[in-house]
């Protein structure tokens, strides 16, 4: 699943749980040292996290980047807001899929690609609960064909 390059920090299983996810983005974020030092630590979560749009740029808030070890007075807030790194066009189609037709923007994956911190998103519309149940009964139905069909192998 890894690409060549990419090396997987964090990811939010529980997004897919709880979103239909549609299309996904793949954006940057401005960060302070000892972030990327703690991200190479793999201290992060994205479980609590969400992109709110205002003011023609993106913002990644309650995603938990822990402290740097070796930090000192200096090292950041945990919870901080963060500014992705989006181009115009793609801002503002996002913008459009929120207000229009109710979507929200999720954090998927953060992750190294070469020395740069990348983080997916996605477009994602909230499940109810039958359809939660109903997604986790298709779930347990594909792994038990994938259990028969190895052990007719």
């Amino acid at each position: 699943m890894e690409a060549k390059g990419i090396k997987v920090i964090a990811s939010n299983k529980k997004a897919y749980h709880e979103y239909n996810i549609g299309d996904k983005y793949e954006a940057g974020i401005a960060l302070q040292g000892t972030e990327v030092k703690a991200l190479r630590d793999g201290r992060c979560n994205l479980n609590d996290g969400w992109v709110d749009l205002s003011n023609d740029e993106a913002i990644l808030r309650e995603v938990h980047i822990g402290h740097y070890t070796h930090g000192n007075i200096m090292n950041h807030m945990e919870r901080r807001s963060r500014r992705l790194l989006l181009h115009s066009a793609e801002l503002k189609k996002l913008g459009r899929a929120v207000q229009e037709k109710g979507f929200a923007l999720i954090p998927l994956k953060i992750y190294f690609k070469g020395r740069y911190v990348k983080l997916e998103i996605g477009l994602g519309k909230g499940k109810k609960a039958h359809d939660k149940r109903e997604s986790s009964k298709e779930k347990d139905a594909k792994r038990e064909i994938q259990r028969v069909m190895k052990s007719r192998r």
